[in-house]
């Protein structure tokens, strides 16, 4: 699939989603001094970008490979992945730039999902000797890692050590979620920097959400659950929820340390959601809701979940390939004009799924990824 229309939104989508307009800001500020209210800051790394960032950064590796694999130097092949190489690391550099002209704040769990790319491109710097990549020097991407490892660290947990998704908010509970949106980060930090404690904590999360936070009927994770009250919170079986599980477990085992602790849950949890893939290759918004809206970015997810299984070797058969195949036919017939529409919008909380459905970063991002 021609990938430029997708990677051409995914740019623009970067800088401009969740940005806030000078009347936002400015009604903000009204609360703030006026009304003594208080008002949240501007996260500039919220989830929804930093899948783009992800899947962005995806496809720039898949073009220098594409670059590499290339016989003729002087090839229009060459330079039309170079063109696209340097429009993605512009978009990036931008992005990642304005976070650090604001003293780099780490506001939530999810922001350390950005940080999946940064150590993308610190890996590069390392590997190939070149002093920056997308406009960011070693020492600005060492600093950012350290910071949000060490925000990350010092997040609040429950009596497992599993973070509290909104601690600041008086809350006691954990989403699965944050599994998706920290894990992978936090140990492949772990690997970079050899630091074992980071490696630990990202396992705990997931150990403690397997032990926690499943159905044993179906195999499939409820949304969260409150160590407090001992119990399970959300539906069981949404789309994105087992979405970010794998996400987080797959980010977990790019080393034998973490295959290890996870490759045989990991592959049970596949298993369990491939039961319920529906015939036109999607998947239901909720997995067993088989008669119910197609989620894309609940498949977006799945599918980039089967094409790191069967890298990394986790997954290794024909149902997988099929499945895959499935999915991405289901992902391409939801492209129109390089946006991926029939994706639910956004969750608001416990059993508070809107049934709303357009195109998102949170389809495009794992769509980047899948395809």
């Amino acid at each position: 699939m021609n990938k430029i229309p997708l990677i051409d939104n995914a740019c623009k989508e970067l800088l401009e989603y969740g940005v806030r307009s000078r009347r936002e800001k400015g009604k903000d500020l009204v609360k703030r001094l006026l009304l003594r209210r208080k008002v949240p800051g501007e996260d500039v790394i919220f989830w929804p970008t930093g899948l783009l960032a992800a899947g962005l950064w995806h496809c720039r590796e898949e073009l220098a490979q594409e670059a590499a694999a290339a016989k003729n130097p002087g090839s229009t092949e060459i330079s039309d992945a170079a063109a696209r190489m340097g429009q993605i690391e512009r978009s990036l550099a931008a992005y990642y730039g304005r976070w650090l002209k604001k003293d780099m704040p780490v506001m939530y769990v999810d922001d350390l999902l950005a940080g999946e790319t940064l150590l993308g491109m610190y890996a590069e710097i390392k590997e190939g000797g070149a002093g920056q990549t997308a406009g960011l020097s070693e020492g600005q991407l060492k600093t950012a890692l350290d910071k949000m490892a060490s925000c990350a660290a010092a997040h609040p947990v429950d009596g497992a050590g599993s973070f509290l998704y909104r601690p600041a908010n008086g809350e006691t509970t954990v989403f699965v979620d944050g599994i998706g949106l920290a894990c992978p980060f936090l140990y492949r930090y772990g690997e970079i920097f050899d630091r074992q404690e980071y490696r630990e904590l990202a396992l705990r999360q997931i150990v403690n959400f397997l032990s926690y936070g499943m159905d044993g009927a179906t195999e499939l994770p409820y949304h969260g659950y409150d160590m407090t009250d001992g119990c399970k919170y959300g539906i069981i079986g949404w789309g994105r929820a087992v979405g970010w599980l794998l996400r987080g477990m797959m980010g977990c085992m790019i080393s034998g340390y973490g295959r290890e602790r996870l490759e045989a849950s990991c592959t049970a949890l596949v298993d369990a959601a491939l039961a319920y893939q529906r015939q036109d290759g999607c998947f239901s918004w909720q997995l067993e809701a088989q008669e119910g809206p197609a989620d894309t970015s609940a498949a977006g997810m799945i599918c980039c979940a089967l094409v790191q299984g069967m890298s990394l070797g986790v997954l290794a058969g024909v149902k997988y390939e099929n499945a895959l195949t499935a999915g991405r036919h289901a992902l391409e017939r939801s492209v129109r004009s390089g946006l991926v529409y029939q994706c639910s919008g956004e969750c608001e909380g416990f059993s508070r799924y809107p049934q709303r459905y357009g195109a998102y970063p949170w389809s495009l991002g794992p769509a980047l990824e899948a395809l």
